[in-house]
């Protein structure tokens, strides 16, 4: 069976914390050499990344409260607008993964309101980190985001144990059916891999192994 073309659903993903200015330079080329619908890059690097980008289709995506998500409300909502006046079309967010194993459910629906206001013009994905949820907080977190009127739900940071799994997809988008969108992410790392998400129901694919996939 020959192999479809998945580039423009990839987010180009490097989110070290040792990558170089060079290394990113090398992303965003990578990114408009292979048709990456995005690339997605830590907060400091965004405004370098959108003028190596500015002639090309390549999106900029980068992330707030990351990778652990207990930043306060204002300090994620603060850097959502810092990184959109930078050049950002999109916007991940981590959810504070305390509060949701807490019950605390008001904390999370206040902060993902305050995120969708400052993000308005932009798309916003929710980071719920699936790997550190069992089946009963997947299913309420899902429905919490489905709620607040974000743009895609995403499975993960890629720097927990364990990142996107199939199983997680479906039951996702058993939940919100075409009313949101789903993001995988978190060591996608072959085409069959990623094929399988796009089955199951994501919509787009975060990975650092882009290349290896197409």
């Amino acid at each position: 069976m020959a192999k479809i073309n998945i580039a423009n659903i990839i987010e180009h993903t490097l989110l070290s914390p040792v990558a170089t200015v060079a290394d990113f330079k090398k992303l965003c080329d990578e990114a408009v050499a292979n048709n990456f619908y995005a690339v997605c890059v830590p907060p400091f690097i965004v405004k370098s990344c959108k003028d190596a980008l500015i002639q090309t289709d390549v999106k900029i995506c980068s992330v707030v409260g990351f990778p652990l998500g207990y930043s306060f409300h204002l300090t994620k909502v603060l850097e959502a607008k810092q990184l959109i006046n930078l050049g950002a079309d999109e916007v991940d967010c981590v959810i504070n993964l305390s509060a949701l194993k807490s019950k605390d459910f008001s904390y999370i629906e206040n902060e993902i309101k305050l995120l969708r206001k400052a993000t308005t013009k932009k798309t916003l994905k929710i980071i719920i980190e699936t790997a550190y949820l069992s089946e009963h907080e997947k299913i309420k977190i899902t429905k919490l985001v489905l709620k607040s009127g974000a743009d895609f739900i995403k499975t993960s940071t890629g720097f927990a144990g364990k990142g996107a799994d199939v199983e997680d997809i479906k039951l996702i988008k058993s939940i919100i059916g075409n009313n949101m969108r789903i993001k995988a992410s978190g060591g996608i790392s072959a085409y069959g891999q990623a094929v399988a998400m796009i089955n199951a129901g994501a919509s787009r694919i975060g990975t650092s192994k882009s290349l290896e996939i197409i």
